[in-house]
């Protein structure tokens, strides 16, 4: 006789708790952690078989993705989500691993078909039951447990769902991100989200075994309250009830990992929280997750090559084999090929210097050609693009032109710059009908930034046999021009430069730093690090002007004995995004903000109370700017 148990499930859950916990409690006091001998406790306890570590502590004996063909004739309990049903006699129950179908038997009662019937979807059962083999013709294919199917001999309703969810989890009518984001708790629960999370958190895992158990590094935890940094990303700041002060969260550990060189943690990582309030960006979070390593008496290479050895190590298998070593290109390399110091190196095309074909010329021609690509650029794509580039780059002239016909296109390089040898640029670039041909003139990085966005739309077009593409970017400038005309850092002012500063070579010097580039997103960024307090102060106070008290702290620390040291940040959101193949790291973030930073699921950030504001400090200008 089938039981249908919706009522009293908390009798039966609090005696399973109970004895769960008290065999828990008997384990930590006679400190017996062999797993065996706790799985042989639980067969004993609930009369159950082939328990594995992932339903240990539940009240399950599998999850909806363990059953198979082998399994049949067991007698098991799975606990899940009801994601689909079907003629009151078929149930899809799904958990965090799979699903598994259950099958009402034909002499049911007519309360249980009618009880089946009426379970609204995504509520919560525990079945009690026996598997068996699905007949030939209903045999699942696209279903890890599609051999069998579970024959129910108890239902207990653990919890029914009494409200209209927000939306069905139905792969082929997602609904939109924001509602989505709105109601996390319910996305959570599509498959792709279960994989990402859980490929996730075994990441982390692989990173931190590597680290510790392979390569003797300390996890160190630094905080996240600290003094507000000039340069670099807006910081996120923090107010306290002391007047006029105020903390700011950390945009990355990187003064405190240097300070822990100079007190011998020699090799030091953590999986930090960082924040930077950089606004409204697709790619980008208010609060991320990166690796933050550092170690001392190291250069370069040894950074480098760490981070080839952890990436091999933690590569899951599924997604094959990394290549190593990683390829290396300069930053100058990269921006004249490429267009970019994030090239994608199997799908960019390359860029073409022509101002050789040009008798004189104030500033260099560039040019990328497309082959074939005559139509695959719409009106409102080509649109797009200039709007992109002229507010990007305003000094630039740059001009898209379809090759029709390759009269006329000669015709129209004459016009553009008189006296280029036409015939000369055609033959050497095997230029045809129906190619796309970019070409952009002006300030020189500016010009070859303009040709890199168009080459970023056009690398989908492009196939590579390769499926990873690491390539470390090296020997980048370490100052640059800022809007204002100032001098600032390309990276952050703590970077070894390679050669003496001198007044007259700012913007010529290069620095230790690297970036690692995955498919043409910059996954990791690094540098060696400036030891000596004398150069530190005057790259801060000298160079950059900033006052040197708001960074006292690390000046003394280096004045203290501090050793060559370097390190790296690898970003784990975007790194994830690349594995799991996703449109946005948001989707390998449990709880992500949107790209303008709000919180759909809280409604955060949200106003505080006269309280706080008193307590704090606080005093908002509420007029209205006009």
């Amino acid at each position: 006789m089938i039981k249908l148990i919706p009522k009293d499930l908390s009798i039966l859950s609090a005696n399973i708790k109970k004895n769960m916990f008290t065999k828990r409690y008997k384990f930590t006091v006679a400190k017996i952690v062999d797993d065996k001998e706790i799985v042989q406790e639980h067969k004993y306890a609930f009369g159950l078989h082939n328990f594995s570590n992932v339903n240990l502590y539940t009240s399950r004996t599998h999850t909806c993705n363990q059953l198979r063909t082998e399994d049949s004739g067991k007698s098991v309990i799975l606990c899940g989500w009801v994601e689909y049903v079907r003629l009151n006699r078929f149930i899809v129950l799904r958990d965090g691993y799979g699903s598994t179908q259950l099958i009402i038997p034909e002499n049911a009662s007519a309360e249980l078909n009618d009880f089946v019937g009426k379970i609204p979807l995504e509520s919560v059962l525990m079945c009690h039951g026996s598997v068996k083999l699905r007949p030939a013709d209903e045999i699942n294919k696209n279903q890890a447990t599609g051999m069998i199917e579970v024959l129910v001999d108890k239902l207990q309703l653990l919890n029914a769902v009494d409200t209209k969810l927000p939306f069905q989890l139905r792969k082929f009518n997602k609904a939109n991100e924001s509602l989505r984001l709105k109601y996390r708790y319910v996305d959570l629960r599509y498959p792709e989200m279960q994989y990402n999370l859980r490929l996730r958190s075994k990441l982390l895992m692989k990173m931190r075994e590597f680290l510790i158990n392979h390569r003797e590094f300390v996890e160190v935890e630094t905080p996240t309250l600290f003094k507000k940094t000039h340069g670099g990303a807006q910081e996120f700041i923090v107010p306290t009830h002391e007047k006029g002060k105020c903390y700011s969260l950390v945009q990355s550990p990187q003064q405190l990992k240097q300070m822990l060189m100079v007190g011998s943690i020699d090799r030091y990582f953590q999986v930090a929280k960082c924040y930077r309030d950089e606004g409204a960006k697709s790619d980008r979070q208010p609060e991320f997750t990166q690796l933050d390593i550092e170690m001392s008496f190291t250069d370069q290479n040894g950074v480098m090559l760490l981070i080839e050895e952890l990436l091999s190590f933690i590569w899951p298998s599924e997604l094959g084999k990394i290549n190593t070593p990683f390829h290396r290109m300069s930053y100058e390399e990269a921006m004249l090929t490429y267009g970019s110091d994030k090239p994608d190196i199997g799908r960019s095309k390359k860029i073409s210097n022509w101002t050789k074909y040009l008798p004189s010329a104030s500033n260099e021609v560039f040019a990328l050609v497309l082959k074939n690509s005559e139509n695959k650029l719409s009106k409102k794509q080509k649109n797009d693009l200039e709007t992109l580039i002229s507010t990007n780059y305003p000094g630039v002239k740059f001009s898209l032109l379809n090759i029709k016909s390759i009269k006329t296109f000669k015709e129209n390089l004459l016009k553009m710059f008189n006296g280029i040898d036409a015939a000369a640029v055609v033959d050497a670039h095997n230029i045809s009908e129906h190619d796309f041909v970019a070409i952009a003139r002006g300030s020189k990085y500016k010009a070859l930034s303009a040709l890199g966005k168009i080459n970023e739309h056009f690398k989908a077009d492009n196939s590579c046999d390769d499926r990873w593409r690491f390539v470390w970017i090296v020997d980048f400038p370490l100052f640059e021009i800022d809007s204002n005309h100032n001098i600032q850092s390309v990276h952050h002012p703590f970077t070894q430069p390679q050669t003496e500063i001198t007044p007259n070579n700012l913007l010529e010097v290069k620095g230790f730093h690297y970036d690692l580039v995955l498919n043409g997103n910059e996954v990791g960024g690094g540098s060696i690090r400036i030891h000596d307090a004398n150069l530190q102060t005057k790259v801060i106070d000298s160079i950059l002007n900033i006052p040197i008290e708001t960074i006292s702290h690390l000046v003394e620390a280096l004045k203290s004995g501090c050793p060559p040291h370097g390190g790296i940040a690898l970003g784990v959101d975007r790194l994830l995004s690349i594995l799991c193949n996703t449109n946005s790291i948001r989707d390998v973030i449990a709880f992500p903000k949107t790209f303008e930073g709000k919180d759909l699921l809280t409604g955060a950030p949200t106003e505080i109370t006269t309280e706080d504001k008193k307590r704090y400090h606080l005093k908002f200008d509420n007029t209205q700017k006009t």
